[in-house]
């Protein structure tokens, strides 16, 4: 397998996850691997180059907890293992793909999930942002915990050790999905109340999910949920990919808006 100046990839299987995390190091030219459904057919087509590959499946990176009043999920749980989550992860998670998709794919890599070229990636991306997540993981400057926002944002490499999220007061998800044996999401809407506030946050529109402050705030203001679902198009413009147009998601996200807050009651 190709990569680096000798033409040998050097593969590192981490058994813990301070091995993990010193296998990463700074993150430069590492190739993560936990489920393997986004990063293998990549290395398969040649569409990724391979420096140092960290294979961290049985790193302990797995599991799911309450502590101080939020729920825990290691990086390496799978989305098979979220199905029962709290909503609206738990919807997320058992839309994506098919079972043995499901039972691969992991949170971590769904969160990292760099653009897809034909469809959307990041399916649980707009539960996360409702949910206030916030995530530890380590890269060049040490381990620190983010809102999911910043690392959204962020294009330098961190290694996703664990994901917390709020237990929400209610939550809701609307979406619209294109028929295949992958039952692709087209788009989706997630709403939930957390403390009191309605988050909002769509998936599918552009290159990662997008949190929707602008209809956030009409919601706050006394807006209807069709007046909210209108102001969705100040936070984002939707995008052309083989799925849908972006003319046709701008027309959908605004009823998306809609349905999730109606939903949410």
């Amino acid at each position: 397998m190709g990569g680096g100046p000798s033409g040998a990839t050097e593969v590192v299987v981490a058994a813990s996850q301070d091995e993990a995390i010193a296998a990463f190091g700074d993150g430069a030219d590492v190739t993560v691997v936990a489920g393997g459904t986004i990063v293998m057919p990549e290395i398969t087509y040649g569409t990724r180059s391979l420096g140092r590959v960290v294979l961290i499946g049985n790193a302990g990176l797995s599991g799911i907890r309450s502590e101080g009043g939020r729920i825990v999920i290691g990086a390496g749980t799978t989305l098979a293992e979220l199905e029962d989550a709290v909503e609206p992860l738990g919807t997320c998670a058992r839309r994506v793909a098919d079972p043995e998709i499901r039972e691969q794919a992991t949170i971590g890599g769904n969160l990292c999930a760099p653009p897809g070229v034909e469809s959307p990636r990041g399916d649980l991306q707009a539960a996360l942002l409702v949910l206030d997540a916030q995530v530890r993981s380590t890269g060049a400057d040490g381990e620190r915990t983010d809102p999911v926002e910043d690392v959204l944002a962020s294009t330098r490499p961190r290694l996703v050790l664990e994901i917390s999220v709020a237990e929400p007061d209610a939550a809701a998800t609307a979406t619209v999905r294109r028929p295949h044996a992958h039952a692709y999401t087209v788009m989706r809407v997630c709403a939930a109340r957390v403390g009191g506030e309605v988050r909002l946050a769509v998936s599918g529109a552009a290159p990662h999910a997008v949190r929707l402050t602008a209809a956030e705030a009409a919601v706050a203001g006394g807006a209807d949920p069709a007046a909210a679902g209108e102001k969705a198009l100040e936070d984002v413009t939707p995008q052309d990919d083989a799925l849908a147009s972006g003319w046709y998601r701008s027309k959908v996200l605004p009823v998306l808006v809609r349905d999730a807050l109606t939903k949410l009651g």
